[in-house]
C-alpha cells in the first residue's frame, strides 16, 4: 500500500521522504485545508527530495467555486508546477451547488497532461458521490481523495468501499482524513491501494505573543474574503477629508 504525506511545509516533505513514505501532496496552510503552496517552497522540495512530488492547486481558502480571474490563476500555476518538475496535480472545482463543475476540472486535466490527476476532498462535498465518481472518469481524473464524506475516512469507510467497488479500477479512491497507524490496517484490509495522511504533530515553538496575527472570523468553508470596493474608498475619503 502507498503512502501519500500531506506536506504544508519544507521541513514535513523532507521528514516524510525519510521516514518511508512513497509520495507527498504539497501544499500550504492545512488549518484551512490547504491551499496551493509558493513557488519557492516548490521548487525548494522538488530540489531536495527524490520521491513524487504532487502540487494542491487551490487558489484560496473556502468554497470551491471560483471567479474567472481565480480560474486563470489556477490554470497558471499548474503551468509553473509542470515546468519545475511536479509529478502530479491535485485540484477539482465545483459549482455553486456543490455538484462537479465538468467543463472546468476538464479543463484542468488536459493542461496537466501528461501529469496524473487527483481530484481532491471537495469531492466530499458532492451531492451524489456515485455519480460524481462516474463523471470524474469520464473526464480523465486518474486518483480521488476522500473521507467517505465523514469528518474521517474511519467513519466513511462504508461509503469508501461503496466507491472503490463503483470504480473498478477505472480511478483510484485514496482513503483521507485523521488516519493514523491505528486505524491504517483497516483501509489494508479493504484492499485500497493507497493511502493520504498529515501525520502532523504540532510543536509549542515559542511563548504565545502579546498581539496574535490570527483572525478566526477568517476560518469558514461557507465564506470567502475580498477586499471592499466601497470599504477601501471610505477610508480614502476620511483620508482626504
Amino acid at each position: 500500500m502507498l503512502l501519500e504525506i500531506c506536506a504544508s511545509n519544507i521541513e514535513s516533505a523532507i521528514n516524510a521522504q525519510e521516514a518511508g513514505a512513497q509520495r507527498i501532496e504539497l501544499c500550504q496552510e492545512l488549518a484551512v485545508g490547504g491551499i496551493t503552496p509558493s513557488h519557492g517552497l516548490l521548487k525548494h522540495v522538488l530540489d531536495s527530495l527524490t520521491i513524487p512530488v504532487f502540487v494542491l492547486i487551490r487558489p484560496r481558502s473556502g468554497n470551491f467555486t471560483y471567479t474567472d480571474a481565480e480560474f486563470e490563476i489556477m490554470k497558471q500555476n499548474i503551468r509553473v508546477c509542470k515546468d519545475l518538475g511536479a509529478k502530479g496535480i491535485v485540484s477539482g472545482v465545483l459549482k455553486i451547488d456543490n455538484t462537479i463543475d465538468l467543463e472546468r476540472t476538464k479543463l484542468l486535466v488536459e493542461i496537466s497532461k501528461p501529469l496524473p490527476f487527483t481530484f481532491h476532498r471537495a469531492f466530499d462535498w458532492t451531492p451524489n458521490p456515485f455519480e460524481a465518481i462516474k463523471q470524474l472518469v469520464k473526464i480523465g481524473v486518474n486518483r480521488v481523495l476522500t473521507s467517505g464524506q465523514e469528518n474521517s475516512a474511519e467513519k466513511g469507510i462504508e461509503l469508501l468501499n461503496q466507491l472503490k467497488e463503483k470504480a473498478q479500477d477505472q480511478i483510484t479512491i485514496i482513503p483521507g482524513g485523521g488516519i493514523n497507524s491505528t486505524n491504517t490496517i483497516l483501509f489494508k484490509v479493504n484492499g485500497f491501494k493507497e493511502i493520504h495522511a498529515s501525520a502532523s504533530k504540532i510543536i509549542t515553538i515559542s511563548e504565545i505573543p502579546k498581539v496574535s496575527m490570527l483572525s478566526t472570523n477568517f476560518l469558514s468553508d461557507t465564506n470567502v474574503y475580498y477586499s471592499d470596493k466601497e470599504t477601501i474608498k471610505s477610508i480614502i475619503r476620511s483620508l482626504n477629508a
